[in-house]
């Protein structure tokens, strides 16, 4: 996969977080400091950082449709400046939205076909990877100390945690159970 299709891909997962998980981390979805409920989704793939500016409407994301590539710390007043114009705009009509399932159709097909069902695999890692990392954060750990408490190495935790390697059901259920003494529960959906 081509890292533009990788951006893409891991930027779709993240709208989907956003929408499934009750508290996000902030490493993927924070508040833009002194601006009126202006957020960044936050999407890193290796060495580099992409923000998407958003806000919530009626209490959905509204993602905009300005993003870029940061290179410092700050973000260019540019950009925050564009967003800002942009929200005001899209609180004025609203006709030119498109629902993230429409978006999912568009560049990945519909369900049930290869490349959406490896788009829907993808997210289910990386929402267990955020998860995981979640959770190792409220104990207060670090990779190595749950990597020390499994069994396992810190590279294999860091892998899981940032959606690069599958974990097996039962290397999961000890990472939970023994090293974040917590328990594992699954569902099966049809």
């Amino acid at each position: 996969m081509k890292q533009r299709d990788k951006v893409k891909a891991k930027m779709v997962w993240t709208f989907d977080l956003i929408e499934e998980v009750e508290r996000v981390p902030e490493t993927y979805l924070k508040q833009v400091e002194n601006t009126d409920g202006l957020y960044e989704i936050r999407i890193q793939q290796g060495s580099d950082i992409f923000r998407i500016f958003c806000f919530f409407h009626r209490n959905n994301l509204i993602v905009l449709a300005n993003g870029f590539q940061k290179k410092t710390q700050q973000i260019p007043k540019g950009e925050i400046d564009k967003a800002l114009k942009i929200k005001k705009d899209m609180n004025q009509k609203t006709n030119n939205i498109m629902i993230l399932e429409e978006f999912k159709e568009r560049h990945y097909g519909k369900i049930r076909t290869p490349e959406r069902d490896e788009l829907e695999v993808g997210y289910e890692n990386f929402k267990l990877g955020v998860l995981l990392q979640q959770a190792r954060h409220e104990k207060g750990l670090t990779q190595e100390e749950l990597a020390q408490r499994t069994g396992t190495t810190k590279s294999y935790i860091s892998k899981i945690e940032n959606g690069v390697k599958e974990v097996r059901l039962s290397t999961l259920q000890k990472i939970v159970e023994l090293g974040l003494e917590g328990k594992l529960q699954l569902s099966i959906q049809l």
